[in-house]
């Protein structure tokens, strides 16, 4: 599949991709850290709160000056980030009932976070002159399958 990292997907899958999303790099690779591995309905719950302030994602990378939260350790609440995970996370769920997997079993195979273009904005300065003022985008992307017991 062209833009995808995976290689060899699960037999009952479903995939979703979201390009150039403007949310913090950092962020985004801590938020798709905690999401591996959990089932769809239980990220969704998770990164719903995340929004709301109630609970912290756990950081795990760029630990630089970030505050340690009750009962999760060094966290941060990435809301901008969370909204874009959330659009993710609905855009695979339609996805999986589409091709008729049981949403209640679903959990992510893989999920990542990739840097996409990069924005090239200027600053003007004094005497004339310019300063770079640049952004990177992200490209997210989740693949999630039906749970074997």
């Amino acid at each position: 599949m062209k833009g995808y990292s995976i290689q060899k997907l699960p037999e009952k899958n479903a995939v979703a991709r979201l390009v150039e999303a403007n949310i913090s790099m950092k962020d985004a690779v801590n938020v798709a850290h905690f999401l591996k591995n959990k089932p769809l309905d239980e990220a969704r719950d998770y990164i719903e709160n995340v929004i709301e302030r109630k609970k912290p994602i756990p950081y795990f990378r760029y630990l630089d000056s970030v505050s340690h939260r009750r009962g999760t350790g060094p966290g941060r609440y990435p809301v901008r980030a969370a909204k874009a995970f959330l659009a993710l996370l609905e855009s695979v769920t339609a996805n999986a009932e589409f091709k008729n997997l049981d949403t209640e079993k679903v959990v992510i195979e893989h999920i990542a976070a990739s840097k996409g273009r990069m924005l090239k904005r200027f600053t003007p300065k004094a005497q004339g002159s310019s300063g770079a003022n640049n952004r990177d985008l992200v490209n997210l992307e989740v693949v999630v399958a039906e749970a074997v017991e």
